[in-house]
């Protein structure tokens, strides 16, 4: 093996091994691996689209700095360029529907992104099996 693959070989299994810790300290701390997926189907109005996306950006670190929040991301239909699917990853439900939506920061959320959906989105919660 020469150099090159020897320090990709390390360097692969250092970040398998930091990816391993930080699992086991993250169940270590929380007792249960526990997730629970948001999953929301939106409907944005028609010509708004790229308003829409620029406000999601804006809106972005709020969500993201509530307690319980492990990541989000939003997808554009390939067939329908006006819906969205929201993907967002909790600790608990309960961080989702008490620690979010009962935050300062939710108030801002609602004031950039609520007045594009049309009708407005059902939110529904997942977890796995």
């Amino acid at each position: 093996m020469d150099r090159t693959c020897s320090i990709h070989s390390n360097f692969r299994e250092s970040r398998t091994s930091v990816a391993l810790i930080m699992v086991y300290f993250y169940v270590k701390r929380k007792g249960q691996f526990i997730v629970v997926l948001e999953v929301a189907i939106l409907r944005v109005r028609l010509g708004l689209v790229e308003q829409f996306e620029e406000n999601f950006r804006l809106a972005s670190p709020i969500i993201a700095s509530i307690e319980g929040y492990q990541s989000h991301e939003l997808r554009r239909c390939i067939e329908d360029d006006h819906k969205y699917i929201l993907l967002v990853k909790w600790d608990s439900m309960e961080s989702h529907t008490i620690g979010f939506r009962e935050s300062e920061g939710y108030q801002e959320w609602k004031r950039l992104l609520h007045h594009f959906y049309d009708p407005f989105p059902v939110v529904e919660h997942f977890t796995l099996i």
